[in-house]
């Protein structure tokens, strides 16, 4: 399949804003764990406050989310707030390699984390501009497909760096102050074709008092969202069965290292969840032609529920080897197709404003599954406990979303 210019650009964004998602997952922890250990913090303190801080950034983005892109929806207002997103992300990943003390690491890294996941908002927004209906699965399948592989590269780097720095006289301090560097200078290369290519071609009219107009705009979309059923009852499931995947991507190696698994491990693990989630992002989007969304969907979220299982058993380096490469099975699956299936049931011209909603769910979500990993943790004093009781979420999302293609189905 030939992809245009557009579509091409829209992809490398992926790319790009990977390299910040695979650093933040996988050596960011481990480094805030080198700091908190530094102050004194203990291993299950150490994963309550990264929990804490990852439920925070997400709790700010989704109350922002919404308005921000219902804003960018006026017309040749997306590219400039997506623009500001990313510099806040940018910024803020390069200001965590001067960071020394846990605290200010923590402020810093939500700061950066907003910015991101703003970013990512109106990044799924541009979607609807940059492709037709007819290509979405595999133009969003081969995005996060292309991310996870592309983004091992600066990791790569980044990962010598830490592992190996002290052989070239270099600190933990400096090494990951390189490793931040590396990877917004990575982000923003991977973003310019997109920032030169894009074109707002859906939109609304602007109107005086932008702002105020994307406040009663909003207001609108929840209104209408209570009567299509099919959306409404989408954002519910997704809400669910979302959680447990972004409780996953952001806890993973936080939870490795609190189960005192060896860090080179834990890392290496965590790439070949990215080597292997490339190929078969792919072969979703391949699928894709063939099988519907629907019944797409439905396989990865039985198989997150299995990995949630699964993680509640686990106690060593080998079990986490066999979760990372489950994960990296359906971890593209999920995000690509439910991107791109809710960009097909909702208006072209607002989706800016959907895609805040979705937000909201997605990050709402996530909130809630990372306070729940660390507050199960903290009371029970168990970890695996704190991590399984996610695991309820995909069976609630599951019954929901089943329930959300049959009122599609209904045409209600």
């Amino acid at each position: 399949m030939k992809f245009s210019k557009e579509e091409k650009s829209w992809i490398l964004y992926d790319v790009g804003n990977s390299a910040f998602t695979l650093l933040m997952a996988t050596i960011m922890p481990i480094y805030f764990n080198y700091l908190a250990e530094s102050g004194g913090l203990t291993e299950v303190e150490y994963l309550a406050y990264w929990g804490y801080a990852a439920s925070i950034t997400t709790l700010i983005v989704a109350l922002l989310g919404p308005v921000c892109g219902s804003i960018a929806d006026t017309k040749g207002l997306k590219k400039p707030i997506f623009l500001a997103a990313l510099f806040i992300g940018v910024v803020g990943c390069i200001s965590l390699g001067l960071a020394k003390q846990w605290l200010i690491f923590l402020i810093i890294f939500v700061i950066a984390k907003v910015g991101y996941s703003s970013s990512l908002i109106f990044y799924d927004a541009m979607l609807t501009d940059v492709t037709t209906e007819e290509k979405m699965d595999q133009v969003s399948s081969l995005g996060y497909a292309l991310g996870y592989i592309g983004s091992c590269i600066p990791f790569f780097l980044c990962l010598v760096l830490v592992l190996g720095g002290s052989g070239f006289g270099l600190s933990m301090e400096v090494a990951m102050m390189f490793s931040f560097i590396i990877t917004a200078a990575w982000w923003v290369i991977m973003t310019l074709p997109l920032l030169k290519n894009y074109k707002q071609i859906y939109y609304v009219e602007r109107k005086p008092h932008v702002v105020a107009e994307g406040f009663k705009r909003l207001g609108r979309t929840f209104k209408n969202v209570k009567k299509e059923k099919k959306i409404f009852i989408f954002l519910l499931a997704f809400f669910f069965y979302i959680d447990g995947v972004y409780t996953i991507i952001d806890m993973a190696t936080a939870y490795g290292s609190a189960l005192g698994l060896d860090t080179t491990g834990l890392l290496i693990a965590l790439l070949v969840t990215q080597i292997v989630a490339f190929p078969f992002a792919i072969l979703f989007g391949r699928l894709a032609k063939k099988y519907s969304a629907e019944s797409l969907i439905t396989v990865c979220i039985t198989a997150y529920f299995g990995i949630a299982v699964y993680a509640y058993f686990l106690q060593n380096q080998v079990q986490f080897f066999t979760l990372a490469v489950w994960v990296g099975m359906f971890q593209g699956g999920i995000q690509a197709l439910s991107r791109s299936y809710f960009t097909k049931i909702i208006p072209a011209e607002r989706a800016g404003e959907y895609f805040g909603l979705m937000d909201i769910c997605g990050k709402g979500a996530a909130f809630i599954g990372t306070a729940v990993v660390s507050g199960v943790s903290q009371l029970t004093g168990d970890i695996n406990k704190g991590v399984g009781a996610i695991a309820v979420f995909f069976v609630i999302g599951m019954i929901l979303f089943r329930m959300s293609v049959k009122a599609e189905n209904e045409g209600v």
